[in-house]
């Protein structure tokens, strides 16, 4: 067994993995090019049918005049708050402090664009209208991020969503949406993706997360914004000869489940509710916003991990890939569900469950 991560070991060797679409190996692209007629002509250095026809379906999907295909999110989103920047002539943008931008790509912004970030709210809430109000309006751009990852996938209300966008229109603010799990909040918003995009200037979408794609993101917006996007796509190198085999498969995966998300949704509320039964389990939110939630133990990674192998080993039931350590009392993991929670049998979750509250109740006795 692996001393990196036995959790994920062990949950690769159950017969009911319980949480996203499924393994992330080569089968994912084979699903898609077994489908597909071999003489294709594939996209060149971002043109041709296959490119474009893609682009312009999500951008009809997302509201926006045109949209871009991008390699990764990251590229993206650095792109869009550049454009923004120099529109403005205001190289400062506002965001989470918990913002991919802000914690995974190493100060990109900063070192390869000479943009500064404003933090708003702190690390454990929501940015709100109080916090945008409040905020120093000399910057170019505010992101929002739906739904906030780092903490737990929450998401403010609609209401708060439409005064932020008036407020940030009202003083000449560009809105971005990173938009990586949009599809995941539309069935708590009850609303259309276009229809939350009208709130904000520019999108990021990405296709391997909740669509579960191999790679790839859109970024969205007017015609002069894609125009830029394009050209800066090209300086950093995200114009490869060919992107097909990303695009194939956001195409394919994205039309197989943009309608699943609402079942994805309830089966989230439900899985949320058998950890809430636990001793010594609380999910945030207590009841999810979208399908993905965080799990908090008030035990250690030391103390859970064991438990969550053993039951693995013994009723063949996979929770969770990876746990993450708090402090010496506490530890936490996020979870995303998928396809592949609708085709566990209910009696063998709510068995796995009950094993797991006796044993987290007994290690909590004896403290």
């Amino acid at each position: 067994m692996s001393s990196t991560n036995p959790l994920l070991e062990a949950y690769n060797r159950t017969a009911y993995p319980l949480i996203g679409h499924g393994k992330r190996n080569i089968q994912v692209l084979k699903d898609v090019v077994n489908e597909l007629d071999g003489n294709m002509d594939s996209d060149v250095y971002g043109t041709g049918a296959l490119i474009e026809d893609f682009q312009n379906k999500i951008a009809k999907f997302l509201g926006k005049e045109a949209a871009v295909f991008f390699p990764s999110g990251t590229m993206a989103q650095q792109i869009a708050m550049r454009i923004w920047s120099e529109k403005k002539g205001i190289k400062r943008v506002a965001y989470h402090p918990l913002s991919h931008l802000e914690i995974h790509e190493e100060e990109g912004l900063k070192y390869l664009h000479g943009i500064e970030s404003v933090l708003l709210a702190d690390k454990t809430r929501l940015i709100g209208l109080g916090d945008v109000r409040n905020m120093d309006t000399n910057i170019s751009c505010l992101l929002l991020e739906l739904p906030q990852r780092e903490i737990g996938g929450e998401l403010p209300s609609y209401e708060e969503l439409e005064a932020i966008s008036a407020f940030c229109r009202e003083k000449g603010i560009i809105l971005h949406l990173d938009g990586a799990r949009l599809l995941e909040v539309l069935p708590y918003y009850q609303k259309s993706a276009e229809q939350i995009c009208s709130l904000f200037d520019s999108v990021y979408l990405s296709f391997y997360k909740g669509v579960g794609g191999i790679a790839g993101a859109i970024l969205a917006g007017d015609d002069a914004f894609v125009k830029e996007s394009i050209i800066w796509k090209r300086r950093h190198g995200g114009d490869l000869i060919s992107l097909y085999p990303y695009i194939l498969s956001a195409d394919h995966y994205f039309s197989q489940r943009q309608d699943r998300f609402n079942q994805y949704y309830e089966n989230a509320k439900e899985l949320a509710s058998l950890y809430n039964e636990c001793h010594g389990v609380k999910t945030r939110p207590v009841i999810p916003v979208s399908n993905m939630f965080h799990i908090h133990f008030s035990l250690p990674k030391a103390k859970v991990e064991p438990v969550l192998i053993s039951v693995y080993e013994e009723t063949g039931v996979g929770l969770i890939t990876r746990l993450n350590h708090i402090d010496d009392e506490t530890s936490y993991c996020e979870v995303n569900v998928g396809d592949q929670y609708a085709d566990i049998p209910k009696e063998v979750i709510h068995n796995a469950f009950q094993i797991l509250n006796q044993r987290l109740e007994a290690i909590l006795q004896e403290k």
